[in-house]
């Protein structure tokens, strides 16, 4: 084969892989994400879905104490224990005021309380409006890298400022592309445990 020939097939090679390349590129419309307590054990795991409305988190958990307890999505991707403070703060891309109630906000990353029963076993489903996670949009899980999911060690009052007086962090789990694409997970089960 000449030079000229081995360019050539060496061009088409590489245009053929960034064509591959480019095939993955696509939104996202379901993932999910396992949770970590404070000792670093797995809680379980929380599914998230692409809703017209919103993202769905399907959350099946066991392990917490029995009570209400705060949800929020925190502007980083990270769950370094014991504290989870790396988590960083609530997403919020548009500088709200904290709080489902507060007539001022709410953060983008302010969820809905979910209930542990008495067995510490967690099943909720519930709505982040106006959240994506499609990678181009401000509001997206997945802007600037990722972000995190946070369970609190207490309800959020949905107005107290900066958090809600939802006491300690101590779940966390992380919603990235990566989290997203290994292939090693678990499948994630969304039905009840018996």
């Amino acid at each position: 084969m000449d030079g000229g020939t081995a360019v050539k097939k060496m061009m088409c090679i590489s245009a053929a892989l960034l064509l591959m390349g480019g095939c993955g590129q696509e939104d996202l419309t379901s993932m999910g994400t396992e949770l970590f307590n404070q000792d670093g054990d797995s809680l379980g795991t929380v599914k998230l879905s692409e809703q017209p409305e919103g993202v769905k988190f399907d959350i099946v958990l066991e392990g917490l104490q029995p009570g209400e307890h705060g949800v929020h999505i925190h502007q980083n991707p990270d769950c370094e224990g014991p504290d989870f403070v790396t988590a960083g703060d609530h997403y919020n891309p548009d500088n709200k005021k904290h709080g489902l109630l507060n007539p001022e906000g709410a953060h983008l990353g302010d969820l809905p309380n979910i209930i542990t029963d008495s067995d510490g076993k967690t099943q909720a489903e519930i709505m982040g409006p106006k959240l994506t996670l499609k990678k181009g949009s401000k509001n997206s899980l997945l802007f600037k890298g990722g972000t995190s999911l946070v369970i609190t060690e207490t309800k959020d009052d949905g107005m107290s400022q900066p958090a809600g007086e939802s006491g300690a962090r101590i779940a966390c789990g992380k919603i990235t592309e990566k989290e997203a694409n290994r292939r090693d997970k678990k499948e994630i089960d969304i039905e009840a445990k018996p």
